[in-house]
């Protein structure tokens, strides 16, 4: 992008103000935010307030390391699951985020993934069964790898959302998002 994808605007907060009044109005919490790149930037320009904030100093390893920075500050705090929120996906919509923590409390498994019209998106739900393998993985590793190891585990949920397929990975996808 050329830019922090976190400060992007999105019907006017930032990225990552976006997610978090998303999982606000879903009522989750705790919400922990792991920060890498320019993070003290990022968390100077935007309103965090109520949230927890974590640094992780081997992000330039990549996006596993981050999850797995959350995680261990998880530690034995009992977290059934986690709710993994990119970013780069800032469309979600509060009602499918209650809908995934609805079908994992209904039914807890390996994890829940949203899908809009046949096709997967994020947020994604991973229950606590995968933390010491998402854990293990080496930085080249996606956690995707795990979720897809056991996808018979992992329970998907229709959503109304077309939200759930925004990634914004370019300048393109970004203006595309824009004109929504």
């Amino acid at each position: 992008m050329g830019r922090d994808k976190a400060l992007l605007t999105y019907r006017g907060r930032s990225f990552l103000e976006t997610i978090v009044n998303t999982l606000r109005q879903a009522h989750v919490a705790p919400i922990l935010v792991v920060l890498g790149h320019h993070a003290r930037r990022i968390e100077r320009a935007t309103n965090l307030e109520g949230v927890e904030v974590l640094l992780n100093p081997r992000f330039r390893l990549g996006q596993t390391s981050s999850l797995q920075r959350g995680l261990r500050a998880l530690g034995g705090s009992g977290v059934e699951a986690i709710l993994l929120c990119l970013v780069d996906h800032p469309a979600a919509a509060p009602a499918t985020v209650r809908a995934l923590i609805s079908a994992f409390r209904e039914s807890p498994c390996a994890g829940v993934l949203p899908v809009y019209r046949g096709r997967r998106g994020h947020p994604v739900v991973i229950g606590r069964a995968l933390f010491p393998e998402i854990l293990a993985l080496s930085p080249t590793e996606g956690a995707d790898t795990v979720t897809r190891r056991h996808r018979e585990g992992t329970r998907e949920v229709d959503v109304d959302d077309p939200g759930i397929r925004i990634d914004v990975d370019d300048p393109g996808s970004y203006w595309r998002l824009k004109l929504k």
